[in-house]
């Protein structure tokens, strides 16, 4: 194990190779409540042509590499054990190109993705992903994740995102597959093996992205609803009307709500006590037309009993406000640590139900927990953060067992955009059946017959 140490260092020099003993913190865990592990060593490449060395080193000596985003990830997918080496991709950053022609944006693995909002948004440009960890997830991980966000019901997932791709394999070798345009139909697609495989497969390096007009101006309101059942009757009324220009539909239960505002800095712009709330907006062209129309959809949803209650955002400092109060998962984690975090999925129609079932079940089984329900609803994505009893290692799996076994009756996903990584490794079984399980290890054993791309993580 030292020799591959030495000779990571021989090929990058010592200033991108740290040792174990003197690894900060941030490298050690994610947002999950893995616990955390120290590696043998730490590399930091500058450059897709080091990552190739790196990982041609470790396949040779049969070392285990886990590439490292922005640690925001809730599965554990991240985190390097102590005979295995970590590789953080946060030294190859930065926006190689925006293609305004082509309306592309190209950008290093380690880019942080609130570096490509701001970027396309000097260009008049618009890039879509978006997630309340966005200053600091980088490229490299949400891509490696799949990861969702704020936008799907509009704009999809990361991989709807993504026209080309860099990646390297386990042996080093580099595919660049930097394709600019939305039709490339020559042979196989081989950049979406690599799209939420959490670096199991390959290591992303580069990508570019697609981007879009960005908007004139987001029609913002905060709503509060008497019922899940009047959520869905909202969202596909706005979506009706307003013809696809919705941009975000984030439900917000009432647990969720008073906790965010309580533990966080965000303003609460509507009172407590209703059942759900509402964070939606119309991106706009038309800032005074289409604002108008924006509010008489609300209006209509009031005159039929599904809004209760409505804050409009009337400043670029408002939607900031109400986004805030979205955006809160990290205090409320901290406030509650240790939590039990969850990302899951069920048919959309289902979702109210299932978060009815789940309470009642984490109450009976441990009382006086909080829980707190959240999610992009438009999209199935459904987040629950319960927080831990003093027992928590026992307490949390017991915890995972009575979320997923709902999940899985309603025939969910386990995962919905954080990945499988080790924390929700016992119950892929429960979303994916043996056939694609057996099917996955193929493609594993194919690309990285060694196993040296973050071993034992998602099967």
């Amino acid at each position: 194990m030292d020799d591959i140490v030495e000779q990571l260092r021989d090929a990058l020099g010592d200033d991108q190779v740290i040792d174990a003993g003197d690894i900060e913190e941030r490298y050690l865990r994610d947002w999950s409540s893995a616990p955390p592990h120290t590696p043998m060593a730490l590399v930091r490449p500058r450059s897709t042509a080091e990552v190739s060395t790196i990982l041609s080193l470790c396949n040779q000596a049969g070392v285990g590499v886990v590439a490292q985003g922005g640690m925001t990830g809730i599965a554990g997918a991240a985190i390097a054990t102590e005979d295995q080496i970590a590789m953080s991709l946060e030294r190859m950053r930065g926006i190689e190109e925006i293609d305004e022609a082509a309306a592309t944006i190209t950008a290093a693995a380690g880019t942080p993705i609130q570096i490509l909002q701001e970027a396309a948004r000097e260009r008049d440009f618009l890039f879509a992903l978006d997630w309340g960890a966005r200053g600091t997830a980088t490229v490299g991980g949400g891509l490696a994740t799949n990861a969702g966000g704020n936008r799907v019901i509009r704009y999809g997932m990361a991989r709807e995102h993504v026209l080309g791709l860099e990646a390297v394999l386990a042996d080093g070798t580099v595919l660049s597959m930097m394709n600019k345009m939305q039709k490339n139909n020559a042979a196989y697609d081989l950049k979406q093996l690599f799209i939420g495989s959490e670096g199991t497969l390959g290591v992303i390096t580069r990508a570019v992205f697609r981007l879009h007009p960005l908007p004139a101006t987001a029609c913002t309101a905060l709503c509060a609803l008497p019922d899940y059942r009047s959520a869905i009757a909202l969202l596909r009324h706005a979506q009706r009307r307003l013809m696809g220009a919705v941009g975000a539909f984030e439900l917000m239960w009432a647990d969720y709500y008073g906790i965010a505002h309580e533990v966080g800095n965000a303003r609460a712009p509507l009172p407590d006590g209703y059942p759900l709330y509402v964070l939606t907006d119309m991106l706009a062209a038309d800032p005074e037309g289409d604002g108008a129309r924006f509010e008489r959809v609300l209006e209509e949803a009031m005159d039929a009993g599904w809004v209760l209650d409505a804050a409009i955002a009337r400043s670029e400092t408002e939607v900031t406000g109400f986004w805030a109060l979205r955006d809160e998962v990290a205090a409320i984690l901290a406030a509650f640590a240790p939590c039990a975090t969850f990302d899951v999925s069920v048919p959309i129609g289902d979702i109210g139900t299932v978060v009815e079932i789940l309470r009642e079940r984490v109450s009976r089984l441990w009382p006086g927990r909080a829980a707190m329900f959240f999610g992009h609803v438009g999209d199935s994505n459904l987040h629950f953060i319960f927080a831990l009893p003093d027992d928590t290692a026992a307490t949390e799996l017991a915890v995972e067992e009575a979320v997923y076994e709902v999940v899985r009756d309603y025939q969910g996903s386990v995962s919905a955009e954080h990945g499988i990584g080790t924390v929700k490794k016992p119950f892929l079984s429960y979303s994916r059946s043996a056939a694609e399980i057996a099917t996955m290890r193929g493609l594993k054993a194919a690309l990285d017959p060694r196993g040296i791309l973050n071993p034992g993580k998602v099967f």
